[in-house]
């Protein structure tokens, strides 16, 4: 099997297993599921961190635990504790994650990198959490930025793709890639914008944000595998590599979406 066909395979199982829970789980079924994929990426980020293989389970473990704890622990304040972690995740990826990439910052000291994990995760964990009970087409619309990006930049960058986008972080990407990916969106905010019946031009400059963010959590940890000498996360995903291979652009656009969700809401 070519490692497209296996890719596009796996792909497939995932939306058949994703899609139903998406559509029937309830929500402390929904945060438990949720909770376990977050487990698994941590687990793979504290690979990449090196930690020691006890170290590396026990720090998913009290991520996934402790996001449950937060979750049904401080049930009279979650709405409080949610903004607060989907704010702190605006922060991280609009101020700290472009100077470390900047920077190109190896932060190898395990309590650094413990820290960014649960920056990175704990809020993505949050904003699937928010965006499900919005609903289910509301969770599929948002998490259909990053797959449309994603698929468009990978099939346009593998035909036309010509000027490296960020050579020494991930050396695949191209800027016709990125085009690719704007148009596509562009093509989705048009459709978006018929159905839901916001401007459109006020839907495609909000598409344009999150194809930014969305790009930036893919470099993000593409330049931690690249530090960690690793090429994947994982390889629990046959084509995909690991869990955090596979939403490593969400990480970082599902926080900044719900977080521009959260402010159209308060402002109506």
């Amino acid at each position: 099997m070519t490692p497209l066909a296996s890719r596009v395979r796996t792909a497939l199982v995932l939306l058949a297993v994703f899609v139903p829970a998406v559509l029937w789980a309830s929500a402390w079924l929904w945060a438990i599921l949720m909770a376990g994929m977050i487990g698994m990426a941590a687990f793979e980020w504290a690979r990449l961190s090196h930690f020691p293989p006890r170290s590396a389970r026990i720090y998913a473990a009290l991520l996934a635990l402790g996001a449950l704890a937060l979750r049904y622990g401080l049930a009279a304040d979650w709405p409080a504790v949610q903004s607060a972690l989907i704010a702190l995740a605006v922060a991280f990826w609009l101020l700290v994650a472009p100077l470390w990439l900047l920077g190109r910052w190896h932060a190898e000291q395990p309590f650094v990198r413990a820290v960014a994990g649960v920056m990175v995760l704990l809020p993505t964990w949050v904003a699937l959490l928010y965006l499900h009970t919005r609903g289910p087409g509301v969770l599929l619309g948002v998490m259909a930025i990053a797959w449309i990006a994603d698929t468009a930049a990978y099939f346009v960058g593998r035909r036309f793709g010509r000027h490296k986008l960020a050579p020494t972080i991930s050396p695949g990407k191209t800027w016709e890639g990125v085009a690719g990916a704007l148009v596509a969106l562009a093509l989705y905010a048009a459709a978006l914008s018929a159905v839901i019946g916001m401007p459109l031009p006020a839907l495609f400059l909000m598409l344009a944000a999150l194809l930014y963010v969305s790009v930036l959590g893919d470099l993000f940890e593409s330049w931690i595998k690249r530090v960690s000498g690793m090429k994947d996360s994982g390889d629990v995903l046959p084509g995909h590599g690991g869990v955090l291979d596979r939403i490593d652009a969400l990480t970082s656009t599902l926080p900044i979406a719900t977080g521009m969700l959260m402010w159209l809401e308060r402002s109506v």
